[in-house]
């Protein structure tokens, strides 16, 4: 499962989830950018090699990779477990693993949204609360939680898909807060649409053309994640039009909100 590559022996490094695409492959490449050497987790054990030779050639700095299904309940303690038995000092946590699923609550597969809470939710709590710890050892450390501008406002059939988004943000700055002493800093960021694959997934490909004309680049948003992350933001929206969504969300009735998002995603 692991692969250890590269030459390199810097001090510290990120730990990215959901590393083999989209956003997670974006942040894992502009870290490495920066010199962090990184620490790949995913399940695709084949794109997760690709990204940590393309690493090493291009930024010469350490990748490994460990492919594992966090949605697994145990998974959190393998990597945790990895980490420590390699002696691998982590200053950088990013949970950016998660999916959607779309469609009418009570037609989408139960066993579906309930893996999905498994991985929105469960894991990155257990993963943060596992990794605290070590990333208290350095003299200065970030967790950068990956939510959605789903956050912002219940979106019908996107419905536990929103849910688990809120949670992300409502148990990131309460984190924060406690961690407010601590060398910790946390963070997290609500992309909107992106160009990732998510639509297609969650089953939304309906909606490709749309989506496409709104869509952010992955590398785009990671690169403006992690400035706010460096920065100690509390909450990053990437983008224009999704930060005055998340404005509107905020100020105009939910029964309006809540209405728009409905007829934009309208139930299979």
């Amino acid at each position: 499962m692991d692969s250890i590559l590269g030459g390199y022996n810097m001090n510290t490094y990120a730990l990215i989830t959901g590393a083999s695409k989209g956003i997670g492959r974006a942040l894992a490449l502009q870290l490495a950018k920066k010199g962090y050497p990184v620490l790949l987790v995913a399940r695709s054990k084949d794109e997760l090699q690709a990204l940590a030779t393309e690493i090493i050639t291009t930024y010469q700095v350490q990748a490994r990779w460990l492919a594992i299904d966090l949605s697994d309940t145990q998974a959190p303690e393998q990597v945790l477990k990895w980490c420590t038995d390699n002696s691998y000092q982590v200053s950088v946590l990013v949970n950016n693993a998660g999916y959607g699923l779309w469609g009418s609550f009570e037609k989408v597969d139960i066993d579906g949204q309930l893996n999905m809470i498994t991985l929105n939710i469960n894991a990155l709590v257990k993963l943060t609360h596992r990794f605290i710890p070590l990333l208290k050892q350095q003299s200065q450390a970030y967790i950068l939680n990956v939510g959605s501008t789903a956050a912002y406002q219940a979106v019908p059939t996107l419905a536990v898909y929103s849910a688990t988004k809120a949670f992300v943000l409502s148990f990131t700055r309460a984190l924060r807060y406690e961690l407010r002493d601590s060398v910790i800093s946390v963070s997290c960021l609500s992309p909107g649409p992106t160009d990732t694959g998510f639509a297609h997934r969650a089953g939304l490909d309906a909606m490709a053309d749309l989506a496409a004309k709104f869509n952010m680049q992955p590398e785009e948003v990671a690169i403006i994640g992690l400035k706010g992350m460096f920065r100690k933001k509390a909450e990053i929206v990437p983008g224009f039009l999704n930060k005055i969504s998340v404005i509107g969300a905020r100020h105009l009735p939910k029964a309006l909100i809540e209405k728009i998002g409905g007829d934009l995603y309208k139930s299979k």
